[in-house]
């Protein structure tokens, strides 16, 4: 290469370089402060934010999040995982007896109660975490095409519990978080090359489900039964492979739903009903995947 063609080569990588950091600053500033991005027509299209973010290339934006998540998990080892759902809300112990502490000082009832409610709760933050470390305790003495990785929502109470349990035993661990509304960071348990973030529920539920083994699902609200129902469903209809399916607390689980009833209806099969079981403790859910899958 002469001299010329080395200087406009030269020139050429520049030019990419400061419009592919222009784009990304452009997409930084937009997402913290809600200014509108300008268009750039000489922008690489695949460089361009705002050419990405239009109704038109949302095929696209799916394929991105199916396709990112994906490649790093292979890269890492990431080919079989222990998937844990449950609610956002539940403190750990720790955090739960000082706000009922603080709660106690002061003359607010509601607040009073919300604290004691959260110290009832407690201890499937402990539970969570108690199964985490089992699986990574067993995973730790295994090849690596044969490790069980926990994979969570990448959030706080349940989410953080299981990531922290698999962080204690120096374990990777998965967080699948979400871009909601009220913006939701992931714990500091996540193993951070593995922590991703979506913006469509549909593609993230997806790869919960791409690697799963098994299913834990603790306790929770909406998101919990929307990421339940989805996986009972999957199996039921054999669009996936049968997995160990476990709800682990089963007074919660039959006080929210009655599934009786769905056979008295004649809305399920009665043998749908063993698509999942119930536990109470970390060691019966982890019990209920090893005979699963004779480990």
């Amino acid at each position: 290469m002469n001299p010329i063609e080395k200087r406009s080569k030269k020139r050429t990588e520049q030019l990419t370089e400061r419009r592919l950091a222009d784009a990304w600053a452009e997409l930084q500033n937009h997402a913290a402060q809600g200014n509108a991005l300008e268009s750039d027509a000489y922008r690489l299209a695949f460089a361009d934010p705002e050419f990405l973010l239009r109704r038109e290339t949302r095929g696209i934006r799916f394929q991105l999040e199916m396709l990112k998540p994906d490649l790093d998990q292979t890269e890492q080892g990431i080919e079989n995982t222990i998937v844990v759902f449950g609610s956002a809300r539940f403190p750990s112990p720790e955090e739960a007896q000082a706000a009922l502490e603080l709660a106690q000082q002061g003359t607010d009832a509601d607040a009073l109660a919300t604290a004691q409610r959260h110290m009832r709760n407690a201890h499937y933050y402990d539970q969570a975490r108690l199964f985490a470390r089992l699986v990574a305790e067993f995973s730790a003495h295994r090849r690596p095409e044969e490790r069980l990785f926990i994979t969570t929502g990448g959030g706080p109470g349940i989410m953080e519990a299981a990531n922290r349990g698999a962080h204690e035993m120096g374990a990777l661990s998965v967080g699948l978080n979400i871009a909601l509304p009220h913006e939701q960071s992931a714990n500091p348990y996540v193993t951070p090359n593995l922590s991703f973030k979506f913006h469509y529920f549909a593609l993230r539920k997806m790869h919960f489900m791409m690697r799963a083994k098994a299913l834990v699902a603790f306790p929770g609200g909406f998101g919990t039964l929307d990421e339940l129902f989805e996986v009972i469903t999957l199996v039921q209809t054999r669009k996936a492979k049968p997995v160990p399916i476990v709800l682990f607390g089963t007074d919660y689980w039959k006080r929210l739903v009655n599934m009786d009833v769905l056979i008295e209806e004649g809305t399920i099969s009665p043998e749908d009903l063993k698509l999942f079981s119930y536990v109470d403790t970390p060691q019966e859910a982890w019990e209920a995947i090893r005979v699963f899958y004779a480990l």
